[in-house]
């Protein structure tokens, strides 16, 4: 089941949040270093990671799930973002250059066919980077964040389900080694933790953060690969307030 969009957008306003944004938009800036004139998609509430790419990437769009509701974004500028169901993206085929997921692999009740709009609309040389819940991690014990919410993954499983669905892993990376609890010792010390944490325990992380390649060597079931009609419900949301630091 797909979290509340307001949730969502709360808990990166608050500080466990912003700090949260901080250490996974680092591992996805190292991946993803130039987009300049490249096609960038987010999948379920990506917007928090998409920021470093606003202004770089030719074209960039998030798309979230119905069930999820849907904010303005980015705050500053026209409205990037709409509603969709995620088993039926109304794209076109191989449309996107970069696409990716957070909150939202864990949550859909459609994974397979969720996997199946991304491969149609990833281009053939593209990537994707999922950013899920590690199943070893206390972040997906605790409910108290959205990453303690939905179905949490191993590297492995996330691998054989990425594999399974017609995509090739390249790098498995690691985030979020400080306990999910927004105390200023724990927040103030975040960066310790983090850089301890990659030495010490790097299968502990709270989220993983996988990237992948499609595979056009095979086609994926028809079922899962037809064309949908552009039907996009875009909403006007009454613009939210800057966050903390002028970040959106």
């Amino acid at each position: 089941m797909h979290l509340d969009v307001i949730d969502l957008r709360d808990f990166y306003a608050s500080r466990l949040g912003l700090i949260t944004r901080r250490f996974i938009r680092r591992k996805v800036r190292l991946l993803w270093p130039d987009l300049n004139g490249l096609r960038v998609l987010g999948l379920g509430y990506a917007t928090p990671y998409l920021r470093p790419f606003h202004g770089e990437a030719e074209r960039i769009i998030a798309l979230m799930p119905a069930a999820q509701g849907v904010t303005h974004w980015p705050v500053e500028g026209p409205n990037a973002v709409a509603l969709s169901d995620e088993h039926e993206l109304p794209l076109p085929d191989a449309s996107f250059d970069r696409i990716l997921l957070a909150h939202i692999l864990e949550n859909t009740e459609s994974i397979r066919p969720l996997l199946r709009q991304v491969w149609r609309v990833l281009a053939p040389a593209g990537r994707i980077i999922v950013v899920a819940p590690n199943r070893h991690s206390l972040w997906a014990q605790i409910e108290t964040t959205p990453f303690g919410q939905g179905h949490p993954y191993t590297s492995l499983q996330l691998s054989r389900l990425l594999r399974d669905s017609l995509f090739t892993p390249e790098t498995i990376s690691h985030a979020l080694y400080m306990p999910p609890f927004s105390s200023r010792m724990l927040t103030g010390s975040g960066v310790a933790w983090e850089s301890s944490g990659a030495r010490l325990w790097p299968s502990w992380s709270g989220v993983l953060i996988t990237e992948a390649t499609k595979q056009i060597y095979a086609v994926p079931p028809a079922a899962g690969l037809r064309r949908v009609p552009a039907r996009v419900r875009i909403l006007e949301p009454a613009r939210p307030r800057a966050l903390p630091g002028g970040r959106g």
